[in-house]
């Protein structure tokens, strides 16, 4: 089983390449919650778990992060793309 992280750094439009941002500002969203990643993840067709208590090794604030499961046919950038697009159509 393949497990992915989702942290909320790889989605925040306020964050740049080097702060952990792994999309682009096209589809980055602007303080992207745990809650709404794992929103986006289940629309997408995969399971997720919130770990609220975590801490990206870039940031000092806990924001959590999102772990994937079951993912095993989609590359991570792929993965990202989507749960980036489902949040941004979450928020609209």
């Amino acid at each position: 089983m393949v497990e992915n992280v989702i942290w909320p750094a790889a989605l925040d439009a306020n964050c740049s390449r080097s702060e952990g941002r792994r999309v682009s500002l096209e589809l980055a969203v602007e303080d992207p919650t745990v809650d709404e990643i794992a929103r986006a993840v289940q629309q997408v067709g995969y399971d997720a778990v919130i770990e609220r208590d975590k801490t990206y090794p870039r940031e000092y604030e806990p924001r959590g992060r999102v772990l994937v499961q079951n993912a095993d046919d989609a590359g991570k950038s792929d993965l990202l793309q989507a749960v980036a697009a489902y949040v941004a159509a979450l928020r609209a």
